[in-house]
């Protein structure tokens, strides 16, 4: 097995001596399968495992629910789904993966690693026709690598900034553009009240890549130069991250960023204790299910360089190369299929506030809700993560570690030297 598996192995061994590794949060499980007249798979039983992530707090109920009508359609395909959090995916994934227990079908946001080890299978030949030609193109190519598409989109948000319009009021401050607006938008709040914070910031393991992205790539920065090339250490991305620090060093966020989530911060906000702070368009879903009630607006992420970049996230469908028959992989199309049908797929994407990946999704999302059809622009416009570069999973921690460190007291230039040359040599 190739370097990557080997190291897979170790971290195994590591842990297992270290009691170390996360839990994850089944989702449920079931035996579902396609028909003899609903079906290619044939009569013989044909086994299918789903790793999927938590989204939030109606994931597993929502995949409960799927296995179970899937079940009901399809008796042969005997499907199973576990839904795991963010925090323990990865370790659970590798660990299946160094184990020789790969999932069939995994639903995360990485790819490039498992695609680089030769472990996955060509998007089409998992995927439908009829399937595949539903998804925007632009979302595909982020999982392009050598002309082949290895993996599908399955949602997609976009960020912007949500500010609470009562605190601003009373605050006396104006919705911030600016990085200089927003120093003194934080400054006025704090004044006006202290118990708020007034910026929130998640660096936690959960979120600190997209922390380096509002900050870098709204100074003009970013993970890589024009030629796509690693640029981590380059003078704006310094800067950027010793802005972001500041602001905490300052007291104008929350107090422990390398430990509140996006969640935990997204609680804060609907419950009136941080007053801006950045976010997906899930927000509002969330606030709501919580039976949080804020006066909230949205705005552009403040930039220094004038022109504000949103950030666009996209997860993924991946099916790793376990030696398929012909059935079996018939019935992962029919997965596919069942999963991207229209009004199906709308109401996993609606249910948690997330933007629809495929073109007929968007339609319905857009028809029921016009300002879906607004995120979906803001998607198309984004910047995406390079993703689709092998080393991302090891840059996506690097930066985390970086921020951590420095918000520890770290010296951010050094700290971003010492990854650059790890990645780029």
């Amino acid at each position: 097995m190739k370097k990557f598996v080997a190291l897979l192995l170790a971290l195994v061994m590591v842990c297992s001596l270290a009691a170390c590794g996360g839990s994850s949060t089944p989702a449920s499980s079931g035996s579902s399968g396609a028909s003899s007249d609903s079906s290619s798979a044939g009569d013989a039983s044909v086994e299918l495992n789903v790793i999927a992530a938590q989204y939030g707090q109606n994931t597993n109920a929502w995949w409960d629910d799927f296995v179970k009508e899937f079940r009901a359609e399809y008796p042969n395909i005997n499907l199973t789904v576990e839904v795991v959090s963010w925090n323990d995916i990865y370790t659970k994934v590798n660990t299946r993966i160094a184990n020789g227990q790969a999932p069939d079908i995994l639903n995360i946001d990485v790819f490039a690693d498992y695609q680089a080890d030769d472990l996955l299978l060509p998007a089409k030949e998992y995927v439908s026709e009829e399937t595949y030609a539903k998804m925007y193109p632009a979302f595909l190519e982020q999982s392009n690598v050598d002309g082949t598409i290895w993996a599908i989109p399955d949602l997609a948000s976009a960020r912007a900034m949500y500010y609470n319009a009562d605190i601003l009021e009373a605050a006396g401050v104006e919705v911030p553009t600016t990085w200089e607006e927003l120093t003194a938008a934080c400054e006025a709040i704090k004044a006006y009240d202290s118990s708020i914070y007034p910026w929130g910031i998640d660096m936690t393991t959960d979120e600190g890549q997209a922390a380096f992205a509002y900050y870098t790539w709204n100074n003009g920065g970013g993970f890589v130069d024009a030629n796509g090339e690693w640029a981590l250490n380059s003078a704006e991305n310094v800067e950027a991250i010793e802005y972001a620090i500041g602001l905490v060093n300052a007291g104008y966020t929350n107090t422990d960023p390398a430990n509140d989530t996006r969640y935990a911060l997204q609680d804060m906000f609907g419950a009136g204790q941080v007053a801006m702070m950045i976010a997906p368009n899930s927000l509002p879903t969330y606030v709501a299910d919580g039976g949080y009630e804020v006066n909230y607006g949205v705005a552009a992420i403040p930039t220094n360089t004038g022109a504000s970049v949103s950030a666009g996230v996209m997860d993924r469908f991946m099916c790793f190369d376990n030696d398929y028959s012909e059935a079996e992989l018939e019935a992962i199309k029919t997965f596919f299929d069942y999963f991207y049908e229209d009004e199906r797929y709308s109401a996993w994407v609606e249910m948690e506030g997330f933007l629809p990946a495929t073109s007929t999704g968007g339609e319905i999302l857009a028809a029921a809700d016009e300002s879906m059809a607004a995120w979906v622009d803001i998607v198309g416009s984004s910047n995406f993560y390079p993703t689709a570069k092998a080393e991302w999973a090891d840059v996506k921690q690097g930066v985390i570690n970086v921020e951590q460190q420095a918000l520890l007291g770290g010296n951010v230039q050094e700290l971003l030297d010492a990854l650059q040359s790890e990645i780029a040599g």
